[in-house]
């Protein structure tokens, strides 16, 4: 069964040009889905939409079979799925303990040194870290999240190959031990050959790989 589901989605800006037009696509727990396409095709809009950062035009988000739009879009966010963004979105007076502290009553720290951070570092303010290692706070943030779904906007993109294919394989290993249901937005190849399931928005229509 899905835990998450566009169902007949499109989207458009000022009623104007569709960036989405009538996506329907189901995801499961316990994989990695990679949607791939060209820049400015509404990959980033599909995954705001799936996170309920906005709403569809058109059609239903479901998650667990019940529009999210019910209980509401902060109740999603909240609750359901934790994001992992390209500007990592990180909170700058804290260190990177704390911010992924706030999504889960796990200790945070295990999940940090297993993305690549020392204790030292995991208790520097984030504003001391390299882009790198704030993009692995990020990745750490979502992984101790209590979510069921993780939402990755280009989750590797400031780091270098190597490490990118080491964070896809790590993000691979926590969604089979946790049974997460993982969607990376992604221009990588190394990170979508990683993924379950590879998708493709062209022209506002989606694709399987």
């Amino acid at each position: 069964m899905n835990i998450l589901e566009a169902r007949n989605i499109a989207y458009s800006y000022d009623g104007k040009r569709a960036v989405l037009k009538n996506v329907s696509i189901g995801f499961e727990t316990g994989k990695i889905y990679a949607i791939l396409g060209p820049s400015g095709c509404g990959k980033t809009t599909l995954l705001s939409l799936l996170g309920g950062l906005d709403s569809p035009t058109d059609g239903q988000i479901l998650f667990n079979g019940v529009d999210i739009a019910k209980k509401g879009l902060a109740f999603h966010r909240k609750n359901n799925v934790a994001f992992i963004f390209q500007n990592y979105n990180l909170i700058d007076y804290m260190t990177p303990v704390e911010n992924a502290a706030l999504t889960s009553k796990q200790p945070s720290l295990p999940f940090l040194e297993r993305l690549g951070l020392t204790r030292e570092e995991s208790r520097r303010n984030v504003l001391r870290l390299s882009g790198g290692q704030q993009q692995r706070v990020a990745i750490a943030r979502a992984l101790a999240s209590d979510a069921s779904v993780i939402l990755a906007d280009e989750p590797t993109g400031n780091l270098d190959e190597d490490t990118a294919e080491e964070i896809a394989d790590i993000l691979k290993e926590c969604v089979r031990q946790a049974d997460k249901c993982v969607i990376i937005v992604t221009h990588s190849g190394d990170v979508a050959k990683r993924a379950d399931e590879t998708l493709w928005l062209k022209r506002g229509e989606i694709y399987r790989g």
